[in-house]
């Protein structure tokens, strides 16, 4: 097992404190990132595998996050391995990487947000992380490794089914369980009540306990199934939804609110 690393998310999903996680997919202004931070978030998710959002809109998020206080992740199209140093460069502090299945894959997004010898990172010099000061490599390179925080999203059984080696992956510091796709892989969609969904979650936090891993449970918003994914050994890293799902949320209320407080107009 790696030896344990002394990052502040990181250190708070380990002690089990509740960490509420916001999904940006459809904003394209850091005012979301503020609506998070006055709303009891702690971290956000800027999603690039399911929004047209470009990777410069993406590292203002990041950048705003971080100067919140919040923590924030990127969740990179499936595979496109190269986008990630790019992210990195311009301020994002976590990667998701999406439909990992193999410990092979899981090691090259672990190598592509670290520098050698941990990782293949292509050199830098300057960040907006350290306020694009010109630090030596001997130093910037550890502390920017340090600061990323990777997660290996799981989505279907084959990715399930080799959980142990991937949780083993050196760099990989957070896996994630992803209960819309893996539901979808099996021909249920949105069942998450499902026996086998139970059973993957249960499979994944042995997984993760034996190395010394958090597990997030995503995709999942009713609390009871969360309290018993937790319970079988998730993290209480929750998220709470996208921007998206929770505008058309609000936004229907307020209307249905006035339609029946005022009457259809004529």
């Amino acid at each position: 097992m790696e030896q344990p690393r002394h990052n502040a998310f990181l250190d708070r999903l380990t002690d089990g404190e509740l960490t509420l996680m916001l999904a940006i997919r459809g904003a394209r202004s850091t005012e979301i990132v503020h609506l998070a931070a006055t709303t009891g978030h702690h971290c956000v998710m800027v999603d690039l595998e399911h929004s047209t959002m470009s990777a410069d809109t993406a590292v203002a998020m990041s950048l705003a996050a971080a100067q919140l206080g919040l923590m924030d992740f990127v969740r990179i199209p499936e595979r496109e391995y190269g986008l990630i140093g790019r992210l990195l460069d311009g301020g994002a502090n976590g990667i998701i990487a999406p439909r990992i299945e193999t410990a092979a894959q899981a090691l090259d997004v672990a190598r592509a947000c670290r520098f050698p010898p941990h990782g293949s990172r292509s050199q830098t010099a300057m960040v907006p992380q350290f306020g694009m000061r010109p630090i030596p490599a001997a130093q910037l390179n550890p502390a920017l490794d340090e600061r990323v925080v990777v997660q290996i999203l799981i989505e279907t059984p084959a990715g399930v089914a080799a959980a142990d080696e991937i949780a083993a992956v050196d760099g990989a510091d957070l896996i994630a369980f992803g209960a819309n796709d893996f539901t979808a892989e099996l021909g249920v969609p949105g069942q998450y009540g499902d026996p086998r969904v139970r059973a993957a979650v249960a499979e994944l936090a042995d997984a993760c306990r034996r190395h010394g891993k958090p597990l997030m449970v995503g995709g999942i918003g009713d609390p009871a199934l969360l309290t018993e994914f937790l319970k079988l050994g998730a993290a209480p890293l929750i998220m709470t939804g996208n921007d998206n799902g929770l505008l058309h949320q609000a936004a229907l209320a307020r209307a249905e609110q006035l339609t029946q407080a005022l009457g259809p107009t004529g």
